[in-house]
């Protein structure tokens, strides 16, 4: 589904990513873990066409490295970033309207699922997104971005600073995407959470990959989490 293949990438004349490859099938979750400053994010902004890269990133058998971020997007890719993006002065009904597919195309999502599966939100429908909590925010830019109906999404930092209930709140949405056969890569620092969902990990270093495995492969190997990931 989504294939990247010795993927460079720079912020000017800094070399961030070097050979940077794998791949996402279909309805499956890849967690893509790693200590700050490994790449991590660097990569999913690549992918998204946020930043300029060389090599190949294939969707759906054709090369979309080099295209425009509306251009990946409107080809089947989401993202969700970790900086929370909403419209502030927006409802939160405003909000999703502007992620929706139009009318015509349909999709399948729509605002009782995105209700459902977070109640606070629908409590907040008519209220600004600016006055949202942080973790609120979140719950807004993922639904905001199903709305979209991708057909893999790209999650950064989805836990990042919420409550235990919201993080277990997450993990739960992470499951359905993959129930409703939607591709997930998950940007995460919590390795409890990424294990526990995901169905293959990939670990980061440097600007590389240097592990890629089930999430009961990293488990076992106590040498990589530590050279790796570990604090």
């Amino acid at each position: 589904m989504l294939k990247l293949d010795n993927v460079h990438a720079f912020y000017g004349k800094s070399h961030v990513l070097h050979g940077v490859q794998f791949e996402v099938r279909t309805g499956e979750i890849v967690a893509l873990l790693g200590r700050n400053g490994s790449g991590r994010s660097t990569t999913v902004k690549t992918i998204m066409g946020l930043v300029d890269g060389t090599g190949s990133i294939r969707w759906c058998e054709q090369e979309i490295l080099g295209r425009k971020a509306f251009e990946i997007a409107h080809a089947g890719i989401g993202y969700v970033p970790e900086n929370r993006d909403i419209f502030p002065e927006l409802t939160v009904q405003q909000n999703l309207m502007l992620g929706q597919k139009s009318a015509k195309q349909g999709g399948r999502w729509g605002f009782d699922d995105m209700y459902r599966m977070f109640p606070r939100l629908k409590e907040r429908q008519h209220n600004e997104a600016g006055v949202l909590s942080g973790g609120e925010q979140q719950m807004l830019t993922l639904c905001r971005t199903l709305m979209g109906d991708p057909e893999l999404i790209m999650i950064d930092e989805p836990t990042e600073g919420l409550a235990p209930k919201l993080v277990e709140l997450v993990g739960d949405t992470l499951r359905e995407l993959r129930r409703r056969g939607i591709s997930v890569l998950l940007v995460e620092q919590k390795l409890t959470i990424a294990l526990e969902v995901a169905d293959r990990c990939l670990v980061m270093g440097h600007g590389q990959i240097v592990f890629e495995g089930t999430s009961a492969e990293l488990r076992a190997n106590g040498t990589i989490r530590k050279e790796w990931l570990e604090v």
